[in-house]
C-alpha cells in the first residue's frame, strides 16, 4: 500500500471506487451514511485514500489507490500459495505481476475452484479468520451415496486427527454410478478439511471444487482464468465479515436412505 498520497474530497475517492456516482456520494455523505476513520464525513472534506478507513452504510470501502482484488478460478495441480518450493504453478502465476498480491486461504493443489488474490489485508483477515464467520461452498463428489445419518454427522462435527470439525451444512444434490454429488458449506479451511470429514463418514472424496466465497460466485469462469472483482463482491464479503459464526444454523437436506 502506498505510505502517501494527496488528499482528495471524500466524494470523488467513493466514486472512483465504483460504488457510486460522484452526485449520489455527495448525496450519501449529507445523509450521515459515511464514516471516515470513526467519525461521520461532511461534504467538501479531504482525506488520504491510502490510509483513511471510509465506511459507507457500516460496511468498509476499500479504497487505496493501489489495492486489487481477483477472483480466480483455480485448475487442478495448481498450488495456492504465492511461491511454491518445488517449482508448481501457483495461483500467483495466473495473474498479473504488479501489483504483488497473495491467495487469501488456500485450496489443495488436487482441489479447484475459486479463490481470492488480493494485497488488501484487511479484506484477508475478514476471509480467512474463523471469527468472522466468511463460508466456503463446496461441490463434491464422493464414492459412494451418503444417508441421511452421514450427512447429519458432517454438519454436528466429527473427530479428526488435530481436534473437531463441522459443516454448517450438507446437502445431497445429485448421485449416479454409485457416486454423489453433494454440496458443502464450511466456517473454517483448516488443510484437507472437507476430503478428512467425508472420510469420517466413509465416502471418499473424488473429486472437490470451490464454487463460493462467502456470497461470491461466478459459474462462467473457466479453470485458469482470472478477473478483477467488483466494488459489490468485495464489499459483500467484507459485509458477510459482519456475521459470526455462531449465527449461522447448520442444516441437512437428503434424499431418503
Amino acid at each position: 500500500m502506498s505510505q502517501t498520497s494527496t488528499p482528495e474530497r471524500l466524494q470523488k475517492i467513493i466514486a472512483r471506487s465504483g460504488l457510486v456516482s460522484r452526485r449520489a456520494a455527495e448525496e450519501m455523505i449529507a445523509a450521515g451514511r459515511v464514516i471516515v476513520d470513526g467519525q461521520a464525513a461532511h461534504l467538501g472534506q479531504k482525506v488520504d485514500p491510502a490510509h483513511a478507513r471510509i465506511v459507507v452504510d457500516g460496511i468498509a470501502l476499500p479504497t487505496a489507490p493501489d489495492l486489487v482484488h481477483y477472483l480466480v478460478n483455480k485448475p487442478l495441480g495448481t498450488v495456492s500459495t504465492a511461491a511454491d518450493t518445488h517449482d508448481r504453478r501457483t495461483v500467483v502465476d495466473l495473474v498479473p505481476d504488479v501489483p504483488r498480491v497473495f491467495p487469501v486461504g488456500r485450496l489443495d493443489a488436487d482441489s479447484t475452484g475459486l479463490i481470492v488474490l488480493t494485497n488488501d489485508g484487511d479484506l484477508t483477515n475478514i476471509v480467512t479468520h474463523p471469527r468472522y464467520g466468511v463460508t466456503k461452498t463446496y461441490e463434491a463428489l464422493v464414492e459412494g451415496v451418503p444417508g441421511r445419518k452421514a450427512l447429519e454427522s458432517l454438519v454436528a462435527g466429527v473427530p479428526l486427527d488435530d481436534s473437531f470439525a463441522r459443516a454448517i451444512s450438507a446437502r445431497l444434490i445429485g448421485k449416479f454410478g454409485g457416486r454423489a454429488h453433494l454440496e458443502i458449506v464450511m466456517g473454517e479451511g483448516r488443510n484437507r478439511v472437507v476430503r478428512r470429514m467425508c472420510e469420517v463418514v466413509g465416502h471418499r472424496v473424488v473429486e472437490l471444487h470451490r464454487v463460493a466465497v462467502g456470497p461470491v460466485r461466478d459459474r462462467h469462469l473457466k479453470a485458469g482464468e482470472f478477473r478483477v472483482m467488483t466494488i459489490g463482491e468485495v464489499r459483500a464479503l467484507y459485509a458477510a465479515g459482519r456475521a459470526s459464526r455462531e449465527d449461522v444454523q447448520g442444516s441437512v437436506e437428503a434424499g431418503n436412505e
